[in-house]
């Protein structure tokens, strides 16, 4: 048998074999948008949004250009400005730090849960707090970040927000799919934000990203800002918007893979299954968020130490397994947002970006790929 050295890199991720999986019914659908030629919210846009929201359950559902455009305009339909605060994890991707700091208001960091990596309700409570006691600020909204594919905690989340008079947004970037106490993420907060960037579990050909929402007058405000805040007619303006729609090819493309997501997300699960079961004694597994199914976006394990994380990552490597790290700084560390920060501590964020480290996890991993990426970390632990 050749050793690991002579085989084919583990891919990390792999959108070919995914693609040749629905590559009839792609083609017909890329087919029938190059034919009719309506390349901008043509007719696969609003078909999309009626699939998205019948999946996870919401009552409207619109399409937009980026997952981070979907956070731009669901805080620009609530008027997030100059004196606002803002509440989000410090461990998450810059996107969502980034737009509230574009929009005038100002992000405030909260730390994390140590085990689930996602944010800690009792240091929001704190947070809003002394944001209060301060009085620089206007505490306006919560975000929560289901990070790496489970969900935060919403139940707790919801009354904090409810509680202090805050809007509640979903950062669901990574974890469209996920459910929590049984019903999918959509609904679980006042608007709920996700994307559709190639490596995400429902991913397209490029960026793009969708809103949802229980409330029609929201959904009828998203679909004004997304299109230059437009009225009723195109040349009717009735507000300062942006250019945020989908494009119909992107539509196609996840109407297509729409078809495959639920057979996806089964392997998804069964492959963090097995990784539970080979690599939990060895090194710390993702713990599970209580009632909860993860879309497994990313599996991201913990080492001791950076120095521990560096020769597990030079040994898989070697191995020909593919690793990333996400994320290595937290967000307040960063230098955009430095200036931002109150500094208050937030020591757990900071003690995981030294040693978090993610496997691959995808649907195309063979049980042959599974097990070569568990006898790498086994090896070199």
């Amino acid at each position: 048998m050749p050793d690991s050295t002579s085989r084919p890199p583990v891919p990390f991720l792999d959108l070919k074999a995914q693609q040749a999986r629905i590559a009839t019914d792609l083609r017909r659908r890329l087919d029938a948008v190059l034919a009719h030629c309506q390349f901008v919210l043509g007719p696969e846009v609003a078909e999309l949004e009626e699939a998205l929201a019948r999946f996870c359950g919401a009552a409207h559902c619109v399409s937009v250009s980026s997952g981070t455009d979907a956070l731009q305009i669901a805080m620009m339909a609530e008027g997030i400005g100059l004196g606002d605060a803002v509440f989000l994890p410090a461990f998450t991707y810059t996107a969502t730090a980034e737009v509230p700091l574009v929009l005038g208001a100002t992000p405030v960091f909260v730390d994390v849960d140590p085990r689930t990596f996602q944010l800690d309700p009792a240091h929001l409570e704190a947070r809003i707090a002394a944001v209060r006691a301060a009085g620089r600020l206007r505490p306006r909204m919560l975000i929560g970040v289901d990070l790496f594919g489970q969900p935060a905690d919403w139940t707790a989340l919801q009354a904090i927000a409810a509680r202090e008079g805050l809007v509640s947004l979903d950062d669901c970037a990574q974890s469209f799919g996920a459910s929590l106490h049984g019903a999918r993420l959509g609904v679980q907060a006042d608007v709920t934000a996700t994307s559709f960037f190639p490596s995400k579990p429902l991913g397209a050909y490029g960026d793009g990203g969708a809103l949802f929402t229980e409330s029609a007058e929201r959904a009828a405000l998203f679909r004004s800002l997304r299109t230059h805040g437009e009225g009723t007619s195109r040349y009717e303006v009735l507000r300062t918007g942006m250019n945020g729609r989908l494009d119909t090819l992107q539509a196609a493309v996840l109407l297509s893979k729409l078809t495959v997501f639920e057979e996806e997300l089964a392997a998804r699960e069964r492959i963090a299954r097995v990784y539970d079961s080979r690599l939990g004694n060895a090194v710390a597994i993702p713990a599970r968020v209580p009632d909860s199914v993860s879309a497994w976006a990313i599996y991201a394990i913990l080492l001791p130490d950076a120095a521990a994380r560096t020769r597990m990552q030079d040994g898989l490597k070697a191995a020909g397994v593919p690793s990333a790290i996400y994320y290595p700084k937290a967000l307040h560390q960063q230098p955009a947002y430095a200036h931002a920060h109150d500094g208050a501590a937030l020591p757990v964020s900071e003690d995981l970006a030294t040693r978090i480290m993610a496997l691959p996890i995808h649907p195309d991993l063979t049980d042959r790929d599974v097990e070569r990426i568990c006898d790498a970390v086994l090896a070199n632990v």
